[in-house]
């Protein structure tokens, strides 16, 4: 049977009748009086109250330490030489000590940080080829036209990885060591991998397939960014697995910031012997800085930060990477 037609009409739209759709079901409305709401609104203040003091006495637990080494002490030699663009291959290294008064506790996280470095702009955040990054071959030799002009070099090579945030990689690399007497100096050990997210390592970024290749001979044909001194292929010489675009400082920074002031991790602490078992002791401390990173053009700052975790997080800061707990090995102070 053919249903008929509804008639053309201002009725014709008309909801059915029924005490669902005419809003005639039963109801309960309260009577709000002060006498029952304000009580409410007291004892939720409370509860906010409380939580908000719990809360902060958690941030307060956490330790923090930054140092600013940008001209600091024998720095501002190394920081007039990368001014001059025609001296930037040569290695330049500066010492900054300092003192640690109360002992860091449990695992300690070492950053470093850039202020005023926008990684947010959008041209440069979109200068970058993801899927040369995951690893596609395609794109390994055709990088995408929004690396462009850091997409070929000048022998029409292709770069890998393309892209201004690939080219501009913070290259500064540091030495901790721990002097716990006059006569005894010893070197803070870092864990240097696992300090990527799990997506970002076993997603996002990945090798080329190589099948029966080297990483070497994946590679072949392209070259490294124009401010780079090494190919991605030989980023860590220590660790064969941690090269090409799965390199843990490269994918770091290929995080973009959100804010011109942040930190990204750099290591984590390696509490398998005496005396870091339990944290950093207190005394006197070194940091030895390859110093590689120019900050003049961009007026910026450079920074290391030394800080403590709870579950509540870090002290509050402008963090790109996070951190998805480190992989049992150990490196020599990078």
């Amino acid at each position: 049977m053919v249903k008929a037609k509804a008639k053309p009409g201002p009725l014709a739209r008309r909801p059915d009748n029924s005490a669902f759709k005419q809003q005639r079901l039963p109801a309960w409305s309260p009577m709000l009086t002060a006498h029952t709401v304000l009580p409410f609104f007291y004892i939720l203040a409370l509860i906010c109250l409380l939580l908000g003091v719990w809360l902060l006495l958690t941030v307060q637990s956490t330790q923090e330490m930054k140092l600013f080494y940008t001209e600091a002490k024998t720095c501002a030699e190394c920081f007039e030489k990368r001014e001059n663009v025609s001296l930037a291959a040569e290695e330049c290294r500066c010492t900054v000590t300092f003192l640690i008064e109360k002992a860091f506790k449990g695992d300690v996280f070492f950053y470093y940080g850039l202020k005023n470095f926008h990684q947010n702009l959008r041209r440069y955040m979109d200068s970058r080829d993801d899927g040369q990054m995951v690893g596609r071959k395609s794109n390994l030799k055709n990088p995408s036209l929004y690396c462009s002009p850091f997409s070929q070099d000048q022998n029409g090579l292709p770069v890998a990885p393309c892209g201004a945030v690939a080219n501009s990689i913070f290259n500064d690399s540091f030495t901790f060591t721990y002097h716990k007497s006059a006569s005894q100096n010893i070197p803070v050990p870092l864990l240097r991998n696992g300090i990527t997210w799990y997506t970002d390592k076993n997603i996002k970024f990945r090798n080329p397939r190589m099948g029966n290749l080297t990483l070497d001979q994946v590679f072949e044909g392209t070259t490294h960014p124009p401010y780079w001194q090494k190919p991605v292929n030989e980023l860590d010489p220590d660790d064969p697995t941690n090269n090409g675009f799965i390199n843990d400082d490269l994918i770091v920074w290929m995080r973009e910031a959100a804010f011109p002031n942040f930190k990204k991790l750099y290591g984590v602490l390696c509490r398998d012997n005496k005396p870091f078992t339990k944290g950093l002791p207190a005394g006197n401390y070194s940091i030895e800085i390859t110093y590689n990173f120019p900050a003049q053009r961009f007026q910026g700052r450079k920074q290391v930060v030394l800080t403590t975790l709870t579950w509540f997080g870090d002290p509050p800061a402008a963090t790109a990477a996070g951190h998805s707990g480190p992989v049992p090995r150990t490196t020599p102070p990078f």
